[in-house]
């Protein structure tokens, strides 16, 4: 019999230690009984009340395969209540219970807080600038181009901010249930400034007005300067009539790091000009095509043991078949009978790596992978999701200059160059300026002198 284990805990009530019991378990129970186990499900974090978890809706469609023949799960109420009597325990010691480790600490031997003296500092900065005016958006560029990962080790996001700005660990204060131990870690920020912090949060988020103004910059992380390869990052300014213009800034500039003269660019001009240059190659079939012929040869390049192993099956099939032919014309001896077991054997121990295999790096269909791309060809280029999801799957990066741009997307196919008249003769032929070039807020609309688009 052949089976795999389902083990899942709830985020308020268990934590990693106890999967590793449910598979103890499990494992114990499948050994006493001679069933091979072939993987692990394994939800960290869903509760038992939905069956919306990623890893149990895998399980479901894995078994439609007919790899394995049963699941085994674990029985974990004793366990529930094992485990958090042990991390109340903890708790009262303000020891680390695992889970996701704030930015600006770092856990010794013992379990317990400590200052990260790399990272802590820009978390204190970070309450400072909120407190001076600084906004979520300019904070999260900030610490992007100081090189600050969030808690999952990602670029920092609008929502990693908001978490910090929030987070009651950064005055000391030690939280797991109902336990809550005041000064049980080392404080980053001063009770003072996240009190303030917490007043000018909650200020903002009763003025619609001023979250309206925190634009999301689609290309951050993405665009580069042309001239000195440092990030472009999101900016504002209000002309004379008070109305507020986005654009993005070489760092370098912004900075004064470098002698880079690279001007500042319109922000929604140029966003809608990298979506359309996007949905043009989602459009274009056999571009759709060149990147489905790139997926399966890196799928085949990736799983090189499968093919291998279904070879040596066949063969030992091939074996076994021309035995039982053996056998079937009277030819039965002691050697006979030992090679069919052995064979027999092997047969068996192949067809369970082949099983783990399978589930391990299941393989897609060119079918499927297009299906999934001409899914692309059905978004509403207007809507900010939308937009946002076909530059991150498409594009890789974008190189600025003032009188054009270098798109790279994430596979090659040639180049393509669009120049002034290109351009003019598409979108407005009476207008000549560029967005690609700014001095502060810019104050009217304009085109691009020339694009160079490199696939």
């Amino acid at each position: 019999m052949k089976a795999v284990i389902y083990a899942r805990y709830s985020s308020d009530s268990q934590r990693e230690e106890s999967i590793e019991g449910q598979i103890r378990e499990c494992t114990a129970f499948a050994e006493k009984n001679g069933i091979t186990i072939l993987r692990h499900y394994i939800d960290r974090a869903y509760s038992a009340k939905t069956d919306n978890r990623p890893e149990f809706q895998n399980m479901i469609k894995d078994s439609s395969k007919k790899l394995f023949d049963m699941v085994i799960v674990c029985h974990t109420a004793d366990l529930s209540e094992k485990v958090i009597r042990g991390m109340t325990d903890n708790a009262l010691k303000c020891k680390y219970n695992g889970g996701t480790l704030p930015v600006g600490y770092i856990i010794d031997e013992e379990q317990h807080f400590q200052i990260d003296p790399l990272t802590a500092p820009f978390v204190l900065d970070a309450f400072k600038k909120y407190d001076k005016g600084a906004t979520m958006t300019e904070l999260r560029d900030w610490l992007n181009e100081c090189g600050i990962k969030n808690t999952r080790g990602q670029s920092m996001k609008y929502n990693s901010i908001q978490h910090m700005l929030t987070n009651r660990r950064y005055i000391g204060e030690f939280k797991y249930r109902d336990v809550i131990v005041p000064d049980g870690i080392p404080a980053i920020v001063p009770q003072d400034l996240f009190d303030r912090v917490q007043r000018k949060l909650e200020q903002n988020k009763k003025a619609p007005a001023r979250n309206k103004a925190e634009e999301e910059y689609l290309l951050t992380t993405k665009l580069f300067c042309g001239y000195c390869g440092a990030y472009l990052c999101g900016e504002s300014g209000k002309s004379r009539n008070g109305t507020v213009h986005h654009y993005y800034k070489c760092v370098s500039v912004k900075k004064k790091r470098t002698d880079c003269k690279k001007k500042a660019a319109r922000k929604q001009w140029l966003e809608d000009l990298v979506v359309t240059e996007v949905m043009k190659v989602v459009m274009d079939d056999k571009a759709i095509e060149a990147i489905v012929s790139q997926v399966m040869d890196l799928q085949d390049r990736e799983n090189t043991t499968l093919p291998v192993l279904e070879s040596s099956l066949r063969e030992v099939e091939t074996g076994i078949q021309n035995i039982l032919n053996a056998i079937q014309m009277g030819i039965l001896t002691k050697s006979t009978k030992s090679r069919l077991e052995e064979l027999e054997s092997s047969k068996e121990d192949l067809e369970i790596k082949i099983a783990n295999e399978k589930l391990a790096k299941p393989r897609i269909s060119p079918e499927f992978v297009t299906f999934w791309l001409h899914k692309f060809r059905k978004l509403d280029i207007n809507r900010q999701d939308h937009r946002k999801w076909l530059i991150h799957v498409f594009v890789n990066a974008i190189y600025l200059y003032d009188d054009k741009m270098v798109i790279t997307f994430n596979y090659k196919d040639g180049t393509k160059t669009i120049t002034l008249d290109d351009v003019k003769r598409a979108v407005n032929k009476d207008n000549t300026g560029s967005d690609l070039e700014c001095h502060g807020a810019p104050t009217k609309q304009g085109h691009l002198y020339g694009v160079s688009l490199l696939r």
